[in-house]
């Protein structure tokens, strides 16, 4: 931990030194909530998002906040390791090419619904709004979505290839979201409550038939995007066979960052809302990237209280996308990832908002949770596909 702020209601405690004035306002804004518990803690790669910072954990006794889940319920990471050794350049983007006829990008989906069987094996039919996508959701389960999912190829310091993914519910839990955080919305409004529109961290009591319906929906788009991952690694070791022949590999790893849960801390029963965050219970394995032209790296959490288990999702953004795309010298950023020999996905001035410099340093970030997580295997990335 770096340093707390103690001027609110409840602490803040900080794991970085150089948060925007945006993301620490809006710090400040969960620590004066009535119903936020113990402290707010923000990891090495916060910034500001919509309502709370990215890279942020608020526990809360009584109610539940859609917006401090965000609109991607249930992004997150996988990652798994495989038998080879090594991939040389020219068979990594065949491998590329086998994963772009097998994995829709960006805003693109699959043709044709896929089987079912795919799917999370969870009775939807008094969901609303995962209902009403429902059809739409076949579709797109098996697709990466756009931003900053992305899909690479990793050399382990282990001395194995891995592939990692990152990618969340697509427009299903986007849709719940905004359902939701609309309808809090004018509820808090009727009640007159302390918690403006402007601070976009309306809540439903847990007690109201609102708060059960969205924890419904949003388990079940978490379980979503975790079956959305599970399909693209699946198809990607199909992709890698197809190039390289046959291979063993070991279980997924698989951590969400977008999601509420149930979880005891400090004696009590609190709803433990993660924004950008990953969990990091003592011994739990995870994964936080860099960016195109970083390493990236398999964790083990040390069980930390003082983040409520947590640790960072990845790198943290340095520069918002507008500013990347504005800033950012396109030849400077390819060169610097051309130099490490990676596959890389920018070619274009539009590209830049995913550039390794819009990101913050993935060594300090490293470096100031060492009391969070352990590091296991080191990835250097090979090759990357993004949305």
């Amino acid at each position: 931990m770096k340093q707390v702020v103690s001027t609110e209601r409840l602490p803040i405690k900080m794991w970085l030194n150089d948060l925007e004035p945006g993301a620490l306002a809006q710090a400040k804004n969960l620590a004066n909530l009535p119903f936020a518990f113990k402290h707010i803690p923000l990891m090495p790669d916060s910034h500001q998002g919509y309502g709370m910072p990215i890279g942020s954990i608020l526990a809360t006794k009584g109610v539940v906040i859609p917006n401090a889940v965000g609109v991607d319920i249930g992004c997150g990471m996988c990652v798994q390791k495989t038998s080879l050794k090594s991939i040389d350049k020219d068979n990594l983007k065949q491998v590329l090419g086998e994963a772009r006829k097998l994995i829709p990008l960006g805003f693109n989906w699959h043709d044709e619904a896929q089987d079912e069987a795919f799917m999370p094996d969870m009775d939807f039919e008094n969901l609303l709004i995962v209902n009403r996508g429902i059809h739409k959701a076949r579709k797109q389960i098996g697709s990466l979505g756009g931003g900053n999912h992305f899909i690479e190829i990793q050399q382990g310091s282990d001395g194995f290839i891995w592939v990692m993914i990152h990618s969340g519910s697509r427009n299903l839990g986007h849709s719940v979201a905004t359902h939701y955080n609309k309808l809090a919305t004018k509820m808090n409004e009727k009640w007159h409550s302390v918690v403006t529109k402007k601070m976009e961290l309306a809540f439903f009591p847990i007690e109201t038939d609102e708060a059960k319906n969205y924890i419904k929906e949003m388990k079940y788009c978490v379980e979503f995007a975790l079956k959305n991952r599970t399909l693209m690694m699946k198809r990607m070791m199909q992709a890698l066979e197809t190039v390289c022949g046959a291979f063993e590999t070991d279980e997924m790893i698989n951590e969400s960052h977008n999601f509420a849960a149930w979880e005891n801390h400090f004696g009590e029963n609190v709803l433990v809302h993660r924004k950008g965050a990953t969990r990091a219970f003592d011994g739990e394995l995870g994964m936080i990237p860099g960016s195109q032209g970083t390493k990236s790296y398999i964790v083990k959490g040390k069980g930390n209280p003082e983040s409520f288990n947590s640790c960072s999702h990845g790198a943290g953004r340095k520069m918002g996308r507008k500013q990347a795309i504005r800033e950012l010298d396109l030849e400077a950023e390819i060169a610097l990832l051309d130099e490490q020999d990676i596959v890389h996905a920018i070619r274009n001035k539009s590209d830049l908002d995913e550039a390794t410099s819009a990101y913050k340093d993935i060594d300090i970030v490293m470096e100031n949770q060492k009391d969070l997580a352990e590091i296991v295997v080191e990835l250097k990335p090979l090759a990357v596909l993004k949305g």
